[in-house]
């Protein structure tokens, strides 16, 4: 079809619309890379925090934590960076055993659980 510029319209149009298209393939590549490297950095937070926890917890406190995160993963969440958190700084005996989990986890719901009513109100 021809238009008033005697055909350049339509090349021009065909053009524009095709640098569209490759700024918009661009941006999703760019995001595209962006969502892996944010993924990779995820796992490998997560492998570095099971190796740590391996260390910390004994084969128990490791089951019972495992158990946890069925029932309520964000409390085991919670519970883990705590352990972590308290290893680090040396203020738990390492290694962690079932029962000092069981009093962490006490203190860590009674935490938890108060924030849910702050949040309710």
């Amino acid at each position: 079809m021809v238009g008033e510029y005697g055909g350049y319209a339509n090349e021009y149009e065909d053009e524009e619309l095709e640098e569209i298209r490759r700024r918009k393939l661009l941006e999703y590549q760019r995001r595209l890379l962006q969502l892996m490297e944010e993924e990779r950095k995820k796992r490998e937070f997560e492998v570095k925090k099971e190796a740590a926890l391996r260390r910390i917890l004994t084969p128990e406190a490791r089951s019972r934590l495992a158990n946890l995160k069925i029932i309520k993963p964000q409390l085991a969440e919670a519970l883990e960076l705590e352990i972590i958190r308290l290893a680090q700084e040396g203020r738990i005996p390492i290694p962690v055993t079932d029962e000092t989990l069981k009093k962490l986890l006490i203190q860590i719901d009674k935490q938890y659980r108060r924030e849910i009513r702050i949040r309710r109100l």
